[in-house]
C-alpha cells in the first residue's frame, strides 16, 4: 500500500512521532474501501440530524444549520482512512486536521445515539476480520501493565494540572447542582470521595486499601478522616505528587504509597476503594481484579468502586479490537458492562451490591469542564512539548468522552460491595 503525507492546518505532521497520523492509505483496496465509507457517512447524515459539509459548499444530512455538522476539509483523505481502519481512521483523520465539527461534542453525541443502528449487518460481521486486534500489551501482564498505565498517566504532571482543579482528581466529580461551573469542580471532586468514602464505612481506625492513587487526593481524604491508608499506583509521576502532597497535608505517619500491582498486594483491609481503575485492567483480567477484592477485604468490611461503563453487547463486540481510545489514550483498557461486573462479583467472588448510584450527567459535566479548560490552556501546552497532533488527540478524547455520557452509551457508577455471599 502507498500512502501520502498528511499536514494539520497549521503544520506538517511529525512522521516520527505520529506515523500513522502522517500517513494516508492509498492503493486500489484503500480507494475501493474507500468509496463504502464515504456512502456509508453520507448514509449516516441522510438518517441522524447532522450535515456534512464538502469543501466545494455542498451539504448532506440535514438542512438546518444549527445542526452539528462535520467540516470535512479532505473527505477522500477522511473516507479511506474509515475504510481501511474504522473509528481508529476516523480518529486520525480528525488529528490530522482533515475535518473539523462546528460543534464536536453534538456531533459525536448524535453519531453515539445512532451509528450503530446503521452500520449494515454485514459489515458488522466483517468487523473482526477486517480491523486489527489488540496487541500483545493488551494482556497487561506485570510489566505490560506498568507500561500501559505509563503511557497515559505519566505524561505530565505539569500538562494534567493545566486543565484539572486544584485537587487534581481525574474522575467524575459529584456537583451538588447541573449545569455546573469551574468554580465548583473542586467542591464536587472532594463530595465525589467524601461519598464513595462514606459507604465504605471509612472512618477513625479504619484501615484503607486504595487501587489506584491518583495524585493523592483520596489518600489526604481518607487520612484526615484518621484512617490509616495503603495506597498502591504503577504511575511513577502520580506517586511522586501524591507523596509530596500527603506531606503537605502532614499525614505521612497515616499514608503509604506504594509502586506495586494489586495482584502483588497481600493482607486484609476494612475498606477496599478503587475509582475509575477497572477500565484500564483489561478484559481477562475483571475476574481477577474482583476476587483480589474480595480477598483483601475483612470480613464485614466493604469494598466501593467507581467505575465507567458501556453496554454489554457493545463490549462484547470491540473487547478483541483495536480502538482509537486504546491506541492513543488508554493502552490495554478496556470498559466494563454493569453485566460483567455482576456475573463476575455474583459467580466468582462473595462481594455483593449493597449501594449503587450512577453519575453519568456529572461526567458529562466534568468533561465539559476540562475539555473547556484544556483548549483554553493550549498555548501553555504546546510550551510544554505538546504539539498540535497532540491538542487535537486529547481535545477528540474528551469530547469523545462527554458525547458518550450525553448520550447514554457510556455510564459511570459508584458502587459499594459487601462481602457476604458464599465464595462460589
Amino acid at each position: 500500500m502507498t500512502i501520502e503525507t498528511a499536514a494539520t492546518p497549521a503544520r506538517t505532521v511529525d512522521v516520527s512521532r505520529w506515523p500513522d497520523v502522517a500517513r494516508v492509505p492509498r492503493g486500489p483496496f484503500a480507494a475501493l474501501a474507500g468509496a463504502v465509507a464515504d456512502r456509508l457517512l453520507r448514509r449516516t447524515a441522510a438518517a441522524l440530524p447532522l450535515r456534512l459539509c464538502y469543501p466545494d459548499g455542498s451539504v448532506v444530512g440535514a438542512a438546518d444549520p444549527s445542526l452539528p455538522s462535520l467540516v470535512l476539509h479532505q473527505p477522500d483523505r477522511l473516507a479511506r482512512r474509515i475504510g481501511v481502519s474504522g473509528l481508529i481512521g476516523f480518529g486520525e483523520s480528525y488529528m490530522a486536521g482533515e475535518w473539523d465539527s462546528t460543534d464536536l461534542v453534538g456531533a459525536l453525541t448524535v453519531l453515539a445515539t445512532g451509528v450503530a443502528d446503521l452500520v449494515p449487518r454485514g459489515l458488522q460481521r466483517l468487523r473482526p476480520i477486517v480491523l486489527r486486534g489488540q496487541p500483545p500489551s493488551a494482556r497487561n501482564s506485570l510489566s505490560e501493565a506498568r507500561s500501559n498505565v505509563s503511557a497515559h498517566y505519566d505524561l505530565s504532571n505539569a500538562m494534567f494540572a493545566e486543565f484539572l482543579d486544584e485537587t487534581m482528581t481525574y474522575s467524575a466529580a459529584l456537583f451538588d447542582r447541573l449545569p455546573a461551573s469551574r468554580s465548583g469542580l473542586a467542591a464536587a471532586q472532594r463530595r465525589k470521595i467524601d461519598r464513595l468514602l462514606d459507604t465504605a464505612g471509612v472512618g477513625p481506625g479504619s484501615r484503607v486499601l486504595e487501587i489506584g492513587t491518583g495524585w493523592g487526593e483520596l489518600c489526604v481524604q481518607a487520612a484526615a478522616r484518621g484512617a490509616t491508608v495503603h495506597s498502591i499506583t504503577l504511575s511513577v509521576e502520580q506517586r511522586e505528587h501524591a507523596l509530596q502532597r500527603v506531606a503537605a497535608a502532614g499525614l505521612s505517619d497515616r499514608v503509604r504509597i506504594d509502586l506495586t500491582d494489586f495482584r502483588q498486594v497481600q493482607g486484609r483491609y476494612d475498606a477496599v476503594v478503587s475509582v475509575e481503575m477497572v477500565e484500564a485492567v483489561g478484559y481477562s483480567l475483571w475476574p481477577g481484579y474482583f476476587r483480589a477484592l474480595d480477598d483483601l477485604v475483612i470480613p464485614g468490611g466493604r469494598v466501593a468502586i467507581q467505575a465507567i461503563t458501556m453496554p454489554h453487547s457493545r463490549m462484547l463486540a470491540s473487547r478483541n479490537t483495536h480502538t482509537w481510545i486504546q491506541k492513543y489514550i488508554f493502552p490495554g483498557g478496556l470498559l466494563p458492562s454493569t453485566q460483567a461486573i455482576v456475573e463476575i462479583t455474583e459467580g466468582q467472588t462473595r462481594l455483593h451490591t449493597v449501594d449503587m448510584m450512577s453519575m453519568r450527567d456529572h461526567y458529562a459535566e466534568t468533561l465539559r469542564l476540562w475539555r473547556q479548560q484544556f483548549n483554553d490552556r493550549r498555548d501553555t501546552l504546546s510550551s510544554l512539548g505538546f504539539d498540535a497532533v497532540f491538542a487535537r488527540m486529547w481535545d477528540l478524547y474528551l469530547a469523545y468522552s462527554e458525547a458518550g455520557f450525553r448520550s447514554g452509551y457510556l455510564d459511570v457508577y459508584q458502587w459499594t460491595f459487601a462481602p457476604t455471599g458464599a465464595l462460589p
